[in-house]
């Protein structure tokens, strides 16, 4: 045995290395939280099954599911991207984890990061759920992959923008109530449940601008009716993407 065997290596991970590492302690983390859970999977899936079987809200012709599953599919991207993320970095500031996090080997970009893919891991699992769900209840979707593809990763970018340009900037308490605030309006007025058409044209105009309205209706495009790419759609999302991220890197603070 040679003399170096016990002898220490210290100095920082990998870099990939460490992401992944964050990356699975965020996750693991989120899936723990009960109140996350409920924002993220079981809400969704609650309104997908309540109203495609029950009557209460009138989503034009053909089978509810087909309009619903859609604008559900994009609740559970803001829900995760927005709402949960907001939420639990706004508590991280406050709580001074950020701050410890930002001192340590891994650079805070690439804490961002790991974040970011912690979000796109859960986003996975409620779209593999939703759709199992969406599937049971009857919906038969069409278009093709690519599309909703990149439907769900600019409404991802979109959403986490704003969503870490509230956790930097508000404090907790704020962030908290403001998330949910913003939750519960865009879940009424984003075309998820209710058609955009059931509004005042005026109305409609303004909210099909918002990026849940364009991520709702760009997979109902594409899913329900079988359209091809839908570029109105993605670059009102990507704008939103580039506007939030950068609003965020401007203004974020730390602790």
């Amino acid at each position: 045995m040679s003399a170096g065997t016990y002898t220490p290596a210290p100095g920082a991970a990998p870099l990939g290395r460490m992401i992944l590492s964050q990356a699975a302690f965020e996750t693991k983390m989120l899936l723990r939280n009960g109140e996350q859970l409920l924002l993220t999977v079981i809400i969704p899936s609650l309104l997908l099954v309540l109203f495609s079987t029950v009557d209460i809200v009138d989503t034009g012709e053909g089978r509810a599911v087909d309009f619903l599953a859609p604008g559900v599919l994009a609740l559970a991207v803001m829900s995760t991207a927005f709402t949960g993320q907001a939420i639990a970095t706004g508590f991280e500031r406050r709580y001074g984890v950020l701050k410890r996090l930002g001192a340590s080997p891994i650079p805070r970009w690439a804490l961002m990061t790991a974040k970011t893919l912690s979000v796109l891991v859960t986003e996975i699992l409620q779209v593999v759920l939703l759709t199992v769900i969406a599937f049971a209840l009857g919906w038969s979707p069409q278009g093709g992959p690519l599309a909703v593809l990149l439907l769900l990763v600019l409404g991802t970018a979109a959403f986490s923008g704003l969503g870490l340009l509230m956790a930097g900037t508000l404090k907790a308490e704020v962030t908290l109530a403001a998330a949910n605030l913003v939750f519960l309006l865009l879940l009424v007025g984003g075309g998820v449940i209710v058609p955009l058409d059931r509004f005042p044209d005026g109305v409609a105009s303004v909210l099909e601008l918002l990026p849940i309205s364009a991520l709702s209706d760009g997979l109902r495009d594409v899913l329900g009716h079988g359209a091809g790419m839908p570029w109105g759609n993605l670059g009102i999302l990507a704008l939103w993407a580039v506007l939030g991220l950068g609003a965020a890197a401007r203004t974020f603070r730390w602790e």
